[in-house]
């Protein structure tokens, strides 16, 4: 699948499955791979009963896009997708993560449990070091929100993805890709975007998010009714915000799955036939789709990333003399030994490192 990104090549092979059929002996590759394409064939329905959450596309070559709407911490959404992909046995499956958050396809449900409650000095250090300081903040802060329905759910984010990428490995010539935008280029537009008052209130609605979350409340994320109505109420608070998180994933989304419902050939005689595409993105991505599917879509556009600004510099410099103050604080209160020890430490000596102005 060709896009205009590293992502393109960040395609995950999955493994192969007990259930693949068993060849003959004697059979030549090329007589492999034909009998290969018709179990695949024979399996595929052609009028499948899928979920309601699915919804279906067609390309002007006659491709199908089975677009699977999820609630990402539901384990309903996860027999949606297997649902769907045993039922149409796909060419390819697009998912909506990028090449950041592809480890979240093979850790297990507990790796992740720990993962998104453990929060440290040295995650918010990386991720400030990769995506400069309000971006990696904001990164820090949403791992938050993830951790914090982690822990009322007792379940870790992405099952459905987990899913698909097991499900895809049991479908013959099924490919997986990545298919979203890359998640520092979407924090770096989304900080931009803002007002300094406005990602002040967002940071500090984040820091301070404690409302209870029930099964009950991320299974009614799927009825597109209710996640409109929380959108809008979205939208009226952070117009900018749901531009680039939302609106903008849109358009990227659109663009990753019409790449993938490209024709593929068919054996014997590398025949172009139209594809079947397995979707499988939030519920809130979908009407997005939906509406951006038969536009002309301009992906540049929304990959650009403005340089850092001195003004950014400034706040980024405020803010590590603010936790250098607070080591020092530290260092005085705990006496000389420790405090030599503080300052030994590879978090500090890499903010030290950094207290340096940028080249004018």
């Amino acid at each position: 699948m060709d896009q205009d990104n590293n992502s393109e090549d960040e395609s995950v092979g999955p493994s192969e499955d007990d259930t693949q059929p068993r060849f003959p002996l004697g059979l030549s590759d090329s007589e492999a791979v034909e009998v290969l394409w018709q179990v695949r064939a024979q399996r595929r329905q052609a009028n499948p009963d899928l979920p309601d959450t699915v919804t279906q596309l067609t390309t002007p070559e006659g491709s199908v896009v089975y677009l699977v709407g999820t609630a990402h911490f539901s384990d309903s959404s996860k027999k949606d997708v297997a649902t769907t992909i045993r039922a149409v046995q796909p060419d390819v499956v697009v998912v909506e993560l990028c090449q950041y958050r592809v480890s979240m396809l093979k850790m297990d449900e507990k790796t992740l449990l720990k993962e998104a409650k453990d929060i440290n000095l040295e995650k918010v250090q990386q991720a400030i070091k990769q995506n400069g300081v309000m971006s990696g903040l904001m990164q820090i802060l949403l791992l938050k929100v993830s951790a914090h329905i982690t822990e009322q759910l007792g379940m870790a984010p992405g099952g459905e993805f987990r899913e698909a990428f097991k499900e895809a490995g049991k479908v013959p010539f099924c490919k997986f890709h990545l298919g979203d935008r890359p998640i520092p280029v979407t924090f770096k537009r989304a900080i931009a975007a803002l007002s300094l008052w406005q990602k002040a209130r967002l940071a500090w609605g984040l820091c301070f998010l404690s409302d209870p979350i029930s099964k009950e409340d991320v299974e009614k994320c799927k009825q597109k009714d209710l996640l409109e109505q929380t959108m809008s109420e979205m939208i009226g608070e952070f117009p900018a915000l749901h531009r680039t998180i939302v609106a903008e994933r849109d358009i990227y989304l659109t663009h990753t799955l019409r790449q993938a419902a490209r024709c593929v050939e068919a054996p014997p005689n590398a025949q172009k036939v139209p594809a079947v595409v397995v979707g499988v993105v939030g519920m809130g991505h979908v009407p997005g789709i939906e509406k951006n599917w038969d536009k002309e879509l301009n992906i540049h556009e929304i990959m650009s990333v403005a340089p850092p600004s001195r003004f950014g510099w400034v706040l980024r410099t405020v803010l590590k003399g603010a936790v250098l103050g607070a080591l020092g604080y530290a260092c005085y209160r705990a006496g000389g030994g420790m405090g030599r020890a503080l300052l030994s430490l590879p978090a500090v000596q890499s903010l030290l490192e950094n207290l340096r102005p940028p080249p004018a």
